[in-house]
């Protein structure tokens, strides 16, 4: 957390500031753990989640929204290029991202631009971060895992080329694949990989939410994840976006 998480993807900490921080992000994945909700598989039965059934119902309209965005996927940034941290798995173009929120703070121009999609993404329980994902053909995504299990992951298929088997996503032990209008949500703190080995592009609204937990975690969680929102990790990141999105729009009017 805060920027310092080593996990897979970040920097192991060094100081002892760091060192005191990634202490308190482990008791606490620790309680969150032991108070989870739904238990602690890689991968989560769709079903628990009511709200993912409204996102599945609604993938042509938020489709829709993402054709319009991929009319300028040449202008769109790599993940890399938003979060530097993910240099540690991808430092391509090739992992393209349209940002709706992230850790909490939404986009204002994104979400005008895909009104349908920002409509749906409020009515998520929780919900923290959200973006279309964008891999393009060939793009591989090593092992890694996330850095803090207060949230899970939900990942609803808009575009999945053929032939699918191809275009898969490793979570722990389970290989899946996306469906188109179809959603699956996992614990990105297991070891996952990505893999479009195809030569069509893949893209997925890509949704990390609160892990419901009993208390005292719940307490614990909320505290976490909203320091979290103030920290460099964060707000660098936040700033990065909106420098892009105001070059971005500025283009249009040209």
């Amino acid at each position: 957390m805060a920027g310092q998480v080593y996990k897979g993807v970040l920097k192991k900490p060094k100081t002892l500031r760091e060192k005191i921080v990634q202490s308190i992000v482990d008791f606490v994945e620790e309680v969150n753990a032991r108070f989870s909700v739904h238990g602690n598989p890689p991968v989560y039965d769709t079903r628990l989640f009511p709200w993912a059934k409204e996102l599945e119902d609604n993938w042509q309209v938020i489709r829709a929204e993402l054709d319009k965005v991929l009319s300028r996927k040449d202008e769109l940034p790599a993940f890399h290029e938003i979060t530097p941290e993910v240099t540690t798995i991808t430092q391509d173009k090739n992992w393209k991202t349209f940002m709706f929120c992230g850790y909490g703070r939404w986009s204002e121009a994104n979400t005008r631009m895909c009104p349908e999609t920002t409509r749906l993404l409020r009515r998520i329980p929780g919900i923290k971060t959200a973006f279309f994902s964008i891999l393009e053909p060939g793009k591989y995504i090593p092992p890694h895992r996330g850095p803090y299990n207060g949230v899970l992951r939900l990942h609803l298929g808009l575009i999945v080329p053929e032939p699918k088997e191809q275009c898969w996503i490793r979570v722990h032990d389970q290989k899946l694949h996306w469906e188109e209008g179809k959603a699956i949500i996992f614990d990105d703190c297991f070891d996952h990989e990505v893999h479009n080995n195809t030569n069509g592009l893949r893209a997925v609204l890509f949704v990390d939410f609160v892990r419901p937990t009993y208390f005292p975690a719940n307490v614990l969680n909320w505290l976490l994840l909203n320091v979290a929102y103030f920290t460099p990790y964060i707000t660098e990141a936040a700033e990065r976006e909106k420098a892009w999105e105001q070059l971005f729009y500025q283009q249009a009017k040209k």
